[in-house]
């Protein structure tokens, strides 16, 4: 039996997605929590084998409450990300944290039931629109590496990573202790060297570079609270 639990701040939504998985044979949802703080406790207490995760919870947001599972667990807990959001930063991020399976609220029921069985099984399980989003931006990506001809210094990397964690210019000035026209000028360096015009870019761009491991030292506790 396939022990899961449940993550969600929508009791309606619980209500249907645990109707759907206790009528396999295989499964059973062992617990539920509405947000993120409380997904982080009740997973390191009932010891899970999946917790299906929503990105948009209080408390703790589903990413952070994924990185933190993954980091204090000792158990081998895997997470399956169940969104709205197709938006390839949310689907890198996700993979970034830790997350076993993306799959789309939007998309049939039994591409949840799929997933569970799939990362069960110790295996990744991709939406097959996030696979495609992920496969075309590694190929910009990769692309746009080969051309880059310039390396970021130290500080243009710490910048990136910020801004690429969704914070706006003011917000990493004041976490850089230097003027919002300091961060406007590295951003606009980073794009020419990177020869790269868009935040979802960026993103792409820090996730592959391993940027976001500077960020997620220093903002979790941030964005718990944002």
């Amino acid at each position: 039996m396939i022990k899961i639990l449940l993550a969600d701040d929508h009791a309606i939504v619980r209500s249907g997605i645990k109707l759907l998985i206790n009528s396999q044979s295989d499964m059973q949802v062992v617990s539920e929590s509405a947000d993120g703080a409380e997904t982080v406790r009740k997973a390191l207490e009932k010891k899970p084998d999946i917790v299906i995760m929503d990105l948009n919870m209080p408390e703790k947001n589903g990413l952070i409450a994924t990185k933190q599972i993954k980091e204090e667990s000792n158990e081998n807990i895997k997470i399956i990300i169940l969104t709205m959001h197709d938006e390839k930063e949310y689907i890198s991020r996700a993979l970034q944290a830790g997350a076993s399976g993306f799959v789309l609220k939007s998309h049939n029921v039994n591409d949840l039931i799929e997933a569970i069985r799939t990362v069960h099984r110790g295996e990744a399980f991709l939406d097959p629109n996030a696979t495609k989003i992920l496969i075309h931006d590694y190929v910009k990506l990769s692309h746009t590496n080969d051309h880059q001809q310039q390396p970021l210094t130290g500080r243009e990397q710490e910048v990136l990573s910020y801004l690429a964690m969704g914070f706006t210019n003011k917000e990493v000035a004041d976490k850089l202790f230097v003027s919002v026209k300091t961060i406007e000028s590295h951003r606009a360096n980073i794009m020419k060297k990177l020869e790269i015009s868009t935040r979802h870019e960026l993103v792409e761009y820090a996730i592959h570079a391993g940027l976001f491991n500077l960020t997620y030292k220093n903002s979790d506790e941030e964005l718990t609270n944002k």
